[in-house]
This record gives C-alpha cells, sequence and structure tokens, in this order.
C-alpha cells in the first residue's frame, strides 16, 4: 500500500514513509530504495534535532519488517509504530562518555539470533556520535558485514561527530531543517489540530510527527500543562515545595507509560504459546529497553515544556514583539517576566539545558528535574513568600 508517488515519475511512497513529506528528498531516496528492493543493511542519518530522523528511522523498520513493504496497518507495522516490536530495538548510550563495550557485546550477540517475528532485525542507535573507542570497535565488523536481514540505523548531528571507520560503513542521508511553517502545517495535517496547540506541541516535541502523538495524549499534554502551573508557582514555593513538585512532574510524566506496558505484556502474552525461553529473555530485555526510551523521552518533554516557557519570558523581558508559543499560559509568562531579568532568564535558560544533559546521561529524573527547578527558581529571583 503506498500514499501516492512523490512526484510525477517518482516511485510511489509507501504509506509508512508518508509522514516524511517534510524532508521530500529523504522520502523519495527511501521509496525508491525500498520499491526496487535494495534498501542498505547501515544507513547514518545525519541531521539537526527537530528534522524528524528517528521518526524516519522507524519508518524504515516499518518499511523492513512489514510483509507488503511499508503499509502502515498490518500488525508487524503496528507493533512498530508502537514500538512494541521484538525484532526492532532503539539503543542510545548508556553512560556519560558514551556507549559501553558491553552494551555493544549484548548487541552483537542479539544480532547473531534468529528474528522472533518478521524476516529481518532493524537496530537504531541514536547519538552514533558517542559511539567510540572500544565500543565502536566491537561493532565495526558487525556494522559491516552484519548477518542476512540485519539493518543498522545510526543518528547524528554530522558526519564530523562520528568515527570516519563507522562512517565509511553506512550509507548517509542527509536530513534538512524544516521550517516552523512547515512542521505547523505537517502537524495539522496529521492530527487536525493547529495553531496554537500545535506550536505548543513543536515545542515540546520538536518534529511533526511526535508533536501529532503528543497532541493524541491527554497524560502527556497533562504533563507539559503541570510544568507550566510549576514554574508559574515558583515564587510562592519553598525548597520542600519545589521537590514535591518535581515528584509530581516526574509521575506525571511516567503516567502515560503504563499504557506502553499494558501493550508490552498483552504482545508478550500472544507470543508466549510459541516462543522459547531465550526468545521470551529476548523480547522482556527488548521492552525494558523501550520503556526506559520512552521514560528519557518524557523527561525531555518536560524539560522542554519548561525550556519553551522560559524563551517566551525572555521574549517579554526583551519586549519583542513576536508572539509567544505558550499563548494559554500568557498570564504566568507576564508574571514571570514582572519579576526578573533577561539575565536571569538566561541563567533559568541554562539549568533546563543542564538538565536536559543530566538526562541524556542517565541522571536519574527525580534528581535532574529537582536540580532544574531549583535552578530556574534562584535564577529568577523568586524568593518564597
Amino acid at each position: 500500500m503506498s500514499s501516492g508517488p512523490a512526484r510525477p515519475g517518482a516511485p510511489a511512497v509507501p504509506k509508512v514513509l508518508a509522514g516524511l513529506a517534510q524532508q521530500p528528498r529523504v522520502q523519495e531516496f527511501l521509496a525508491a530504495a525500498i520499491d526496487e528492493g535494495r534498501l542498505s543493511h547501515a544507513y547514518l542519518f545525519l541531521g539537526a534535532p527537530g528534522s524528524g530522523m528517528l521518526e524516519a528511522a522507524y519508518a524504515v523498520a516499518q518499511a523492513r519488517v512489514c510483509p507488503n513493504g511499508g503499509d502502515g496497518t498490518c500488525d508487524e507495522c503496528i507493533r512498530v509504530s508502537h514500538r512494541t516490536h521484538p525484532d526492532v530495538h532503539y539503543l542510545s548510550p548508556q553512560s556519560v562518555t558514551g556507549y559501553l563495550v558491553g552494551q555493544i557485546r549484548e548487541l552483537i550477540a542479539d544480532v547473531a539470533l534468529a528474528p522472533i517475528r518478521a524476516a529481518g532485525k532493524v537496530y537504531i542507535l541514536d547519538n552514533a556520535g558517542l559511539l567510540r573507542g572500544a565500543a565502536a570497535n566491537a561493532l565495526l565488523k558487525t556494522l559491516e558485514e552484519p548477518p542476512e536481514g540485519v539493518m543498522f540505523i545510526l543518528i547524528a548531528r554530522s558526519a564530523a561527530s562520528v568515527l570516519p571507520t563507522i562512517v565509511s560503513r553506512c550509507q548517509q542521508i542527509p536530513f534538512q531543517i524544516v521550517s516552523p511553517g512547515a512542521a505547523e502545517h505537517a502537524v495539522e495535517l496529521m492530527s487536525g489540530i493547529g495553531g496554537a496547540e500545535a506550536r505548543i506541541a513543536l515545542a515540546v516535541t520538536h518534529t511533526p510527527e511526535a508533536a501529532a502523538q503528543f497532541l493524541a495524549s491527554a497524560g502527556r499534554r497533562e504533563a507539559r500543562r503541570l510544568v507550566v502551573r510549576t514554574l508559574g508557582e515558583l515564587a510562592r514555593d519553598d525548597s520542600w515545595d519545589v521537590l514535591t513538585s518535581a515528584r509530581r512532574i516526574v509521575e506525571a510524566a511516567r503516567a502515560p507509560l503504563a499504557d506502553v506496558k499494558s501493550e508490552q505484556e498483552a504482545a508478550l502474552g500472544e507470543s508466549a504459546d510459541y516462543l522459547g525461553k531465550a526468545a521470551m529473555r529476548q523480547v522482556e530485555d527488548s521492552n525494558k529497553r523501550e520503556l526506559t526510551a520512552r521514560e528519557r523521552s518524557g523527561m525531555m518533554e518536560t524539560i522542554a515544556a519548561a525550556d519553551s516557557l522560559l524563551r517566551d519570558v525572555l521574549l517579554r523581558c526583551e519586549g519583542v514583539g513576536e508572539p509567544i508559543v505558550n499563548e494559554d499560559a500568557a498570564d504566568i509568562v507576564d508574571r514571570l517576566a514582572a519579576g526578573t531579568t533577561t539575565e536571569g532568564v538566561v541563567r533559568a535558560l541554562s539549568a533546563t539545558s543542564r538538565a536536559a544533559d543530566d538526562i541524556s546521561h542517565n541522571v536519574t529524573p527525580q534528581l535532574a528535574i529537582e536540580v532544574m527547578l531549583l535552578g530556574v527558581k534562584e535564577a529568577l529571583s523568586c524568593p518564597p513568600y
């Protein structure tokens, strides 16, 4: 099943690639590879955050495991979109310094095992620029000559950030920065929601597809609202209140994971009758990794919500006439701007940046959010009443 040709003479675009409309060259290139049955065994997606590389990686994974070339409606495609497919694996660095040797050795051991459901397996490695040293060396041979049916998709900001020995073993695909207007239009097409809500969703998630998913999740939207309310109340909160707020934010960010876990358990139950113990352990390990990745993503969304609100405060402090993103919190933005300075907001933004860095390096979410809120409170000069 396809969503139609990208342009006259171009190959039909599989439905799973429809979300790449904002990256037409990437969409056409991958559609041709799928149509001609020549998907590479190793890709290196290159671009800035927000360009849709992770969403594209999962779309390619759908095309790889789908018996119909990426129709987007079969059980295999749905499992990939829900991040519950046992043959599609997502990895990110497990330490401050990057990928661990043990982490890569576990990956290589898993690569050697047969697929559980599909005809092949896909491994998505995020932040490939942090794949270095012994960990990178351990992966090189497998990356160059993987078993039949195994695909690697590495994601990085630029080729210069990735070791040359890894770059040379992958087919590079550059992603362009998507303009705000085009991104907002894409969100509206996918979700039916535009305007201020679409802009807020993009500020929190950074890509149109992720924004559409955010808008469809009541739990994720409530977590964002909680962050906004918390920042608005910092002026009257003492340190204990701030710690309590951090706990509530973490709990709210984790709440949507309950549905993901239920889906995983249901899928595992369906597979229990025909999977052996080793295969069951594979699925369980994959599910744990996916939950960890989803939790990290949820925490990043809460930090992005705080960052977006503070950037609106900065606009007010600077007297810039540009519209704010968080229109539903204009009163909070105005109140915070009235009580601080440009320098204070810049310091507060440094606190959100540090929190994002902490989460990416596996600092516990509770600690990262606590430190962020306390840092924002101090930077904005919000003494308790």
